[in-house]
């Protein structure tokens, strides 16, 4: 029987992002006690929660701090019975000019929250990617694949899943594992490629972009986020790691065109060189076997590649002033 989550006390870290919002958002609205872990910024920039509808801010709690700083979590993770762990630099590009900064966000980060979980007896919902698999040897991607570390970003989420692995081996902590294949959505900054097509579809007449060739497998957000909560409700699934993606690829060129057919806008595409990675660092195709999902969580995803970019294009539209379309974004 699926545990339920009304009345449940959750943590989320990383909850100001793209993903971690609309999880608090969910968890909200299934009547979860949620707790939410921002960065702290001088500016009191909560991210995207400030987007939240007020009568789902009103029932977050709100705490402020670093991953890196174990104090800050011990207190965040106190009185919490499932820690969903969001909180990451996710930046492929930011992670080639600062590697020192990602691994201590993204390894020294996961093994505080791991600290945490293992002493408050936390159920631990942690989040790897997809490019852990780096390019694929073989497709679809099961969870067995090699991992593969071809950033500095990859390789830093590696060692976290690790981390999480030697924490349910050694020290029975329960945890789950989820990989994401390339979430998008009403929310994505420009960082991400599809915010990043469409913003410069909507308003430019040149999409620049780097490698064209390059094939994803993409998820919408609600999809996503419907993992998430699933993997929560779902009992004995302590040690096991998930893929989370659609199950469809499609290349950057390919999907470029559709943006711009569904925008109506005639507009070209243009390589920009700054954009490209290094060559042995690009990851060529990601094409996810979810059948693992479906089985151990019943999850499968709802919602198309064509149904995903209207919605997409609409939010973007009526949120342009929120991107600087054109810009390369690290």
């Amino acid at each position: 029987m699926n545990i339920s989550l009304n009345s449940k006390s959750v943590l989320i870290t990383g909850a100001g992002g793209f993903i971690g919002s609309a999880l608090v958002q969910s968890l909200v609205e299934s009547g979860a006690r949620v707790r939410a872990f921002v960065r702290y910024t001088s500016r009191g920039d909560n991210g995207l929660l400030r987007l939240l509808p007020a009568e789902v801010r009103q029932h977050v709690e709100i705490i402020a701090g670093d991953l890196c700083d174990p104090d800050a979590i011990i207190k965040a993770v106190k009185s919490v019975e499932i820690v969903f762990h969001l909180g990451a630099l996710i930046s492929i590009p930011y992670s080639y000019l600062h590697p020192v900064e990602v691994v201590e966000s993204n390894v020294l980060g996961t093994l505080n929250v791991l600290q945490a979980c293992r002493a408050y007896g936390c159920r631990l919902v942690h989040t790897s990617t997809s490019e852990v698999y780096g390019t694929a040897l073989r497709v679809p991607i099961d969870e067995d694949h090699p991992l593969q570390g071809q950033s500095p970003y990859s390789a830093s989420k590696i060692g976290a899943d690790k981390l999480v692995e030697s924490y349910y081996r050694a020290f029975d902590v329960d945890t789950v594992t989820l990989r994401p294949f390339n979430t998008y959505g009403p929310g994505q900054s420009a960082r991400a490629v599809i915010p990043t097509i469409i913003t410069q579809a909507l308003t430019r007449d040149v999409i620049r972009l780097g490698n064209l060739d390059a094939k994803r497998d993409f998820t919408y957000l609600s999809d996503t986020v419907d993992g998430f909560i699933k993997a929560a409700q779902t009992p004995g699934l302590a040690g096991e790691t998930i893929n989370l993606g659609y199950g469809a690829e499609v290349s950057i060129g390919e999907l470029a065109h559709r943006v711009i057919e569904l925008v109506g806008r005639p507009v070209r595409i243009e390589v920009e060189p700054e954009r490209l990675r290094p060559e042995k660092s690009e990851v060529m195709r990601l094409l996810s076997d979810n059948r693992k999902a479906h089985r151990l969580l019943g999850w499968q995803p709802n919602v198309d590649i064509r149904t995903g970019l209207d919605l997409t294009i609409d939010w973007i539209r009526k949120h342009i002033d929120l991107f600087q379309p054109g810009r390369y974004a690290l």
